[in-house]
């Protein structure tokens, strides 16, 4: 990356961080565009290169901040040997999981787009040129699969709508149950379904 490029680079990251900063403690609605760049230090016209307003900016976010964490689980799984599809999907999920019991602030601002927002941003839209890490490894993982799943982009979605409805109260209130009592059950249920959607079910 030359110097011009990592300068950008530099202040779009200084405006995903500010931004998330202010969403976390003053909200969405009460921060406004000039109180991102004033925080971050770059111009209001800089803003304006990378993101359309404040709903962009919350939007790309949060995506930046979900596929930090894909990321990361990625890294850690290829320290393991799996060699089943399933095993590392399982093994991401967990790690994901794990990361969002331990920094529930951020659990909270991405927690309404776990599903279908994060879904289309890194895997059919967004994903391919702003988050190919993500992009990639959902190819990968379909191609890995092969014929023995039946229409794997719909079973994703799935386990993803069910992981983002059922971990957030478990985390935070422990309700109905702990994240530990919880995981047992919803691995057992993510199973159930890339089961069902196995051919020859």
């Amino acid at each position: 990356m030359g110097k011009a490029a990592d300068n950008k680079q530099q202040k779009r990251d200084a405006l995903l961080n500010t931004a998330f900063s202010l969403f976390t403690t003053k909200g969405l609605h009460n921060t406004s565009i000039s109180d991102i760049v004033e925080q971050a230090g770059v111009a209001k016209g800089t803003f304006y290169l990378y993101f359309k307003d404040k709903y962009d900016i919350n939007n790309k976010l949060v995506v930046h901040r979900a596929t930090m964490l894909f990321d990361a689980a990625m890294a850690r799984m290829k320290e393991h040997d799996l060699k089943d599809c399933r095993e590392k999907l399982l093994f991401i999920i967990d790690d994901i999981i794990d990361a969002l019991t331990e920094n529930k602030l951020l659990l909270m601002f991405i927690s309404k787009n776990l599903g279908l927002g994060f879904f289309r941003f890194t895997v059919e839209n967004a994903g391919i040129t702003e988050h190919p890490t993500i992009h990639n490894a959902y190819q990968v993982f379909v191609d890995e699969i092969g014929d023995t799943v039946q229409d794997p982009k719909l079973m994703l979605y799935l386990i993803i709508e069910l992981i983002g409805g059922s971990i957030y109260s478990s985390i935070l209130y422990e309700q109905p149950v702990s994240i530990t009592e919880l995981k047992p059950h919803l691995y057992k249920t993510i199973n159930g379904i890339i089961d069902q959607f196995s051919s020859g079910s």
